[in-house]
């Protein structure tokens, strides 16, 4: 009889303990209705915008198609073309030299200033925005301005040149000089983010560490060379992977300068694909085109991925 009255009494308790697992279930049922209730918008933009012509383009690029009339299905016809296009040829060559120069240029002046500007100075904001104040400056925006500076007849360019008794240049006309000015038009810009971006990293560089290899009776250079610069690596390969890729994707400065020409001196991938889909109106080709630029950046980002990961093992390893 005395254990009646505490079996009652633990009836409740066992009730409200098989309860909480439902109630738990049921809040994160509604937490989770109310979170896809505000993400689903979002999730529809990027289905709509991202996945849904990602696969129309390669979906595209097996078809003889002008998006106007009704195309065919020419399977990899269009890729058998591309291997034998001289025109594709060039695009891929100038792609892989501006590439070449600016990727490397940009990381190399980034580091530099950033080294420079990781001090305590007078102005020292002023000089860090006057660095940063051309990346957020549109390509658009860089291509007017730098064509009005390189136009061969009234450009200040050519007027500073005549100043100095040198004969006027073709700049941008001239098929020797478009790319590489190009590039320095880009690297005017993109050192900027490379600059904030090390600058960042700089700050994580064990201020310890420095002080005792000045200590040991390490140089600047010895410094740089063994502290400095293994810290920055994991900063250096991510700048790398997005310089890269922003190499391999230059299009709008292109567009508003040089339009592809002189000659064909500055079309690179992207450019040739917008002219075979907007302009002769092959837009199959061009999404094969596409795609070839699509499987080279995610050989990129694979190979330093892979370079990055077997840098970690060998570090691992040491340690």
């Amino acid at each position: 009889m005395s254990q009646l009255p505490r079996a009652v009494t633990l009836a409740p308790a066992a009730r409200d303990a098989a309860a909480r697992p439902r109630a738990s279930r049921r809040r994160a049922r509604r937490e989770s209705a109310t979170a896809w209730g505000f993400i689903s918008p979002s999730v529809v933009v990027i289905i709509g915008l991202s996945i849904v012509p990602v696969i129309w383009s390669l979906l595209l690029s097996f078809r003889a198609d002008d998006l106007v009339t009704p195309g065919r299905w020419v399977g990899l016809d269009n890729y058998r073309a591309l291997v034998q296009d001289p025109n594709f040829h060039t695009a891929v060559e100038n792609t892989l030299v501006y590439a070449a120069l600016y990727v490397p240029l940009s990381l190399v002046g980034g580091l530099a200033l950033a080294l420079a500007l990781n001090r305590r100075i007078r102005f020292i904001g002023l000089y860090r925005t006057l660095i940063f104040i051309p990346f957020v400056v549109s390509a658009a925006a860089q291509g007017v301005l730098f064509s009005f500076i390189l136009d061969p007849d009234f450009g200040v360019a050519n007027s500073l040149l005549h100043t100095l008794g040198i004969s006027p240049q073709g700049f941008l006309s001239d098929p020797g000089q478009a790319l590489f000015l190009l590039v320095i038009i880009s690297l005017w810009s993109g050192v900027g983010f490379c600059v904030i971006v090390y600058l960042a990293a700089l700050q994580d560089v064990p201020p310890e560490l420095v002080e005792s290899a000045r200590l040991d009776g390490a140089g600047r250079w010895t410094v740089l060379r063994h502290i400095t610069l293994p810290t920055l690596t994991p900063v250096t390969v991510f700048l790398l992977l997005w310089q890269l890729i922003a190499a391999l994707q230059v299009f709008d400065l292109v567009y508003v300068t040089t339009k592809g020409g002189p000659l064909g001196s500055t079309t690179v991938i992207v450019y040739f694909v917008w002219a075979q889909a907007f302009q002769l109106f092959t837009a199959g080709y061009g999404a094969s085109a596409a795609y070839v630029l699509a499987l080279a950046l995610l050989l990129a980002g694979a190979a330093l991925h892979l370079h990055r990961r077997r840098q970690n093992r060998t570090e691992g390893a040491a340690v």
